[in-house]
């Protein structure tokens, strides 16, 4: 057989598997199938609460309960963000997100989302902005709407919790990161961190490399392999995170939930549980839906989905790249903006 027809069919197959998955998405949609059930009341239902076997199982049982809902949806947004990743020109993006250009901050709000989806890409491809020459305040941008606002946890949040928390989580997002991008290039510190990679910069600039696309059926190929890579570096700590989460969903009472993470109380304690104490990517999500099935008010669930940009995980790995007082500027401004952005949403959705 031929070169060429090898590569038709290998083509051929590969675009037959996108298509089935976002057909399947499209299909769960119509048949209105729900992502998820309330686990506590499975269970109650079952009357499983007198074996107490069921105590040991309940992980297991959680994992299972929540799989058989949601695999089409992580399907779909692994798949979805590997094509992304492949096929978005990374190296014109970060060409032109030029120093304290609207552009620069237009490029970092809109393409962010786009070309990472968890925080062990977000802060290599931070750096790699920073030495392709952009400016400080259009990194810093894209450092924060990336983590808060990927098309993974967007894609999530929307099938998962609602699509009305996901436009807001957009929207407040992009606020947040603009402003503290904003804020970070007009500081001494900000403007030091920006000369010095600026600086590095230029002196391989004379250096002229020619990008080749590989063929189609390669780079669809590239596209499935970054999306099993994003699963096995995501989904291990997605899974744990779930064994904690299918304790919570069964024991923790409806009583502390809406005592607790509620009203202005609730906003802040979401807003230092969100972000400081770390959640692996997507199950903020799992735990922000049970939390708010119990109770939890809708400023306080935003708020806490807005934690992902300063814990303080990243926040350690970015300052090896931009020093801790550009990274301590940036997370009082991202908590902040989680405080301020909840407490706003609960208010005018009735629900703080």
């Amino acid at each position: 057989m031929e070169e060429k027809t090898k590569r038709a069919i290998r083509t051929s197959i590969l675009l037959a598997f996108f298509i089935i998955v976002i057909g399947l998405l499209i299909y769960s949609r119509v048949t209105a199938r729900p992502t998820k059930e309330t686990f506590k009341d499975k269970l109650d239902a079952l009357g499983l609460w007198e074996t107490p076997l069921v105590y040991l199982a309940i992980p297991a049982l959680y994992i299972a309960d929540y799989f058989s809902h949601a695999w089409i949806c992580l399907l779909f947004a692994f798949s979805v963000a590997g094509l992304i990743y492949e096929f978005v020109p990374k190296e014109t993006i970060t060409k032109y997100m030029g120093r304290g250009k609207a552009v620069g901050y237009g490029l970092a709000l809109g393409m962010a989302p786009f070309l990472t989806v968890c925080s062990c890409t977000m802060v290599p491809l931070f750096g790699g902005v920073l030495y392709a020459g952009a400016g400080i305040g259009p990194a810093i941008t894209f450092l924060l709407m990336a983590p808060a606002a990927n098309i993974l946890t967007i894609l999530m949040t929307g099938e998962m919790i609602s699509w009305e928390i996901a436009g807001v989580r957009i929207i407040v997002s992009a606020a947040v990161a603009l402003i503290a991008g904003l804020i970070v290039s007009k500081t001494p510190w900000g403007k030091a961190i920006e000369k010095e990679f600026q600086v590095a910069n230029s002196a391989v600039a004379s250096a002229k490399v020619e990008i080749v696309k590989p063929p189609l059926d390669e780079r669809l190929w590239a596209a499935l392999k970054f999306a099993g890579y994003l699963a096995k570096q995501i989904l291990p700590f997605f899974i744990i995170g779930l064994i904690v989460v299918g304790y919570l969903s069964a024991f923790i009472p409806e009583e502390i939930v809406e005592a607790y993470l509620t009203g202005v109380t609730g906003v802040l304690i979401a807003s230092v549980l969100g972000g400081p104490l770390y959640t692996p990517t997507l199950v903020e999500i799992a735990l922000g839906q049970e939390l708010w099935s119990k109770g939890m008010s809708k400023g306080a669930l935003l708020s806490w989905l807005m934690g992902q940009p300063y814990d303080f995980a990243n926040a350690m790995a970015v300052s090896r790249i931009a020093k801790w007082k550009v990274v301590a500027t940036y997370v009082v401004i991202a908590w902040a903006g989680s405080v301020a952005f909840g407490l706003l949403y609960g208010f005018l959705s009735g629900s703080l």
